[in-house]
C-alpha cells in the first residue's frame, strides 16, 4: 500500500505533517511493513526499506532528540513515520524540523487512536496482496500434479496391463499412491522402515522383503534435478523425507525392458514429488515468518494483528481464527550426532497427515520449519462439531506410527522426541503454546522409548508425578507463599481470584473457555488475572508459572 492509502483511511484519522511540499512523490512511498517502536536508535529492527515506523515518543526528552532518530530511519529507507500525540499532547517541533531536512514524510497519531488499530489496517491490507500471490502459486503447482496424472494414473495402468501392484508410500508408511486397497497398516509401516534402515546401511537398491508368502521390492523416487530441484533433506537423513516405490514382486529376475520401464515410471513420480515439495516451500515459508515473528521483540498487540492477518488465512483460507497446535521434533542419531532439523520437519510434514484418523489432517494444514536443531510445524485443527467438541493431536497414535517407522534405523542409541502444544485458540497465545511444546520436548527427551511424543497433558502428569518426592512441609510452604496473596485478598475483598485462577489452568490458560466457564466477559477476566499477576508477582502468560500454581493448588 502506499502513503495516500494511509491519509484516505477515515477511521485511522492520520494528519500529515511533513511531506505536503514533496506531492505524489512522498503520498505515493509504498508501505511495506510495520514497525512499533520507542527506542531512541531502532535502527537494528529495521529491515532495509518501506516500514511504516509507529513512536509513542517516549525516547524524546527535548530540542535536539529528534535529529539522531530520524537520522537513523532516513537510513534505513523508512516510508514514513507516524507519531503519536499521547505522550506529550502534540508532535514536538523537533521532530517536524529533522523530518523536514532528512525528507521524511511525518504523520500524526491523535490519542485516541492505538498502535494496534493501525498497524491491524496496514497488515489486512498487505495480506490481501500477498495472499493473492501465494495462493496463486499453491493453486499453480496443485494443476500441476494434478494435470501430470501422476502418480495414480500411471500406477493403476501398471495394474491393469502388467498386473503389477506398485505403491508410493512416504518414510512414515503412509500410502501417497498407488494399488487399492492399500496395504494394512503393520505392513507399510514395516516396509517403510525397513527401507530407511537399508537406506542408512547404504544397501544398493532395490530392496527385497519377504512377509509371510509376499515379496516386495522397495525402490527410492529420487528427486527431479534441475536448479529449482528441493534441497531441504540433502545429506545426512535425507531418506526421513523419501518417497519410496513398493512393487509386490521380487525384481531380481525382471528382463532389462521391466526393469527400465520401472525406472521411467520412478522418474514420472519424482517430477510429482518435486511438485508437491513446492507447494510445501510455500507453506514453509510461512512458519518461518511466523516463528520469526515469535521470537521478535514485537508487543504481544503486535504479535496477535500480524497472525491475525496471515498464518491461518494461508493455510486454510477463512473469516475466522482457525486452532492450531505446534509440534517441536529434535534427534539424534548414533554416530551422526544431532539429526539434521530439515530432515525431522520432512518427516513430521509426512508423519502428521492422517486423512482417515479421528482428527483429520491433510498435507495442505502442515507448515514447517527450522529453528537450530529443531523441527517446528504448524498444524491446523479441524473445526469443532458436536461429535468431536475440541479436535487436538493424537500423540499416543503420532508416537506409534514414528515408532514403528523409525525403529531399525535409529538403531539402539538413537532417539527422536517431539513435544506437541495446547491448540493455539487465539492469536494472542501462540507464544505461549511455542513455549509450551518445548517444554513438551523437554519432558519427552526424558521418556525410555526410541520414539518419545509428549503433549500439554503429559506435562500436567509429570510435574504431580513429581510432588510426592518433595517432602509435604516444603510443598505446603512453597503453596502458601505462593497462594497465600490470592486467599487473603478474596478474604479482605469478598472476591473470586482464586477460584478464577484455579478455572483458568483447568482451561489451559483459554481465554475464551474460562471466560465462558465462569459466565465472565473476557475483558473481566483479563481483569482478574491481571490482579492476580499483580499481588503474586508472577506472570502467568509462562508456562513455568502456571505449572507452579497448579503443584500450589494440588498440594492445598
Amino acid at each position: 500500500m502506499r502513503l495516500r492509502d494511509l491519509l484516505d483511511a477515515d477511521e485511522l484519522g492520520l494528519h500529515l505533517l511533513v511531506g505536503q511540499d514533496a506531492g505524489d512523490s512522498a503520498l505515493d512511498r509504498p508501505v511495506r511493513a510495520v514497525l512499533t517502536t520507542d527506542l531512541a536508535d531502532p535502527g537494528r529492527f529495521l529491515t532495509g526499506g518501506g516500514e511504516l515506523v509507529l513512536t509513542g515518543l517516549a525516547w524524546w526528552q527535548g530540542d535536539g532528540d529528534a535529529e539522531s532518530f530520524v537520522r537513523v530511519l532516513d537510513r534505513e529507507g523508512v516510508a514514513v513515520l507516524a507519531a503519536g500525540e499521547a505522550e506529550h499532547g502534540l508532535v514536538p517541533d523537533d521532530l517536524v524540523r529533522a523530518c523536514r531536512r532528512h525528507g521524511l514524510p511525518l504523520v500524526a497519531v491523535k490519542p485516541d487512536i492505538s498502535f494496534t488499530t493501525i498497524t491491524e489496517h496496514v497488515l489486512r491490507r498487505l495480506h490481501r496482496q500477498r495472499v493473492g500471490s501465494l495462493a496463486a502459486v499453491v493453486e499453480r503447482h496443485r494443476r500441476l500434479l494434478t494435470d501430470q496424472g501422476v502418480p495414480d494414473s500411471v500406477l493403476e495402468l501398471l495394474q491393469h496391463s502388467l498386473g503389477l501392484d506398485v505403491r508410493v508410500l512416504s518414510p512414515t508408511g503412509r500410502q501417497i499412491a498407488g494399488a487399492r486397497p492399500p496395504l494394512r497398516a503393520r505392513t507399510a509401516a514395516a516396509l517403510a522402515g525397513r527401507y530407511l534402515a537399508a537406506r542408512r546401511s547404504c544397501e544398493a537398491a532395490p530392496h527385497r522383503v519377504t512377509f509371510g508368502d509376499r515379496h516386495y521390492s522397495l525402490v527410492p523416487v529420487r528427486h527431479s534435478t534441475g536448479p529449482s530441484a528441493p534441497s531441504a533433506t540433502t545429506g545426512t537423513a535425507a531418506e526421513l523425507g523419501d518417497w519410496l516405490l513398493v512393487v509386490e514382486a521380487d525384481m531380481s529376475g525382471w528382463p532389462a525392458t521391466r526393469l527400465e520401464l520401472l525406472d521411467r515410471i520412478a522418474d514420472l513420480v519424482a517430477d510429482a514429488r518435486s511438485a508437491h515439495d513446492r507447494t510445501k516451500a510455500v507453506r514453509q515459508d510461512l512458519a518461518g515468518e511466523v516463528l520469526d515473528l515469535l521470537h521478535s521483540r514485537a508487543s504481544l498487540d503486535e504479535v496477535a494483528a500480524r497472525l491475525r492477518s496471515s498464518a491461518p488465512n494461508v493455510l486454510a483460507p477463512c473469516d475466522t481464527w482457525q486452532r492450531w497446535q505446534f509440534v517441536v521434533a529434535a534427534g539424534t542419531w548414533h554416530g551422526a550426532g544431532a539429526i539434521p532439523a530439515p530432515a525431522l520437519r520432512a518427516l513430521l510434514e509426512e508423519g502428521l497427515v492422517q486423512p482417515d484418523g479421528p482428527v483429520p489432517v491433510w498435507p495442505e494444514q502442515i507448515a514447517g520449519t527450522v529453528d537450530d536443531e529443531q523441527a517446528v510445524l504448524l498444524v491446523l485443527l479441524p473445526e469443532p462439531t458436536d461429535t468431536l467438541p475440541g479436535p487436538v493431536l493424537d500423540c499416543a497414535a503420532l508416537q506409534q506410527r514414528l515408532a514403528a517407522a523409525l525403529a531399525r534405523w535409529l538403531g539402539p542409541a538413537g532417539r527422536v522426541s517431539i513435544g506437541v502444544s495446547s491448540p493455539v485458540e487465539a492469536a494472542g497465545s501462540a507464544r505461549r503454546a511455542l513455549d509450551e511444546a518445548r517444554t513438551a520436548l523437554r519432558v519427552a527427551d526424558e521418556g525410555p522409548e526410541r520414539v518419545t511424543v509428549r503433549g500439554p497433558d503429559d506435562l500436567t502428569s509429570h510435574i504431580l508425578s513429581l510432588l510426592p518426592l518433595i517432602p509435604a512441609e516444603t510443598r505446603q510452604a512453597f503453596a502458601a507463599r505462593l497462594l497465600s496473596p490470592l486467599r487473603d485478598h478474596d478474604s479482605r475483598h469478598q472476591t473470586d481470584l482464586l477460584p478464577t485462577l484455579e478455572s483458568f489452568l483447568e482451561c489451559d490458560a483459554s481465554w475464551t473457555r474460562c471466560a465462558a466457564q465462569l459466565h465472565l466477559h473476557v475483558n473481566s477476566l483479563r481483569h482478574r488475572i491481571a490482579r492476580i499477576e499483580q499481588l503474586t508477582g508472577r506472570d502467568l502468560a509462562r508456562l513455568e508459572t502456571r505449572l507452579d500454581f497448579l503443584a500450589a493448588l494440588r498440594t492445598g
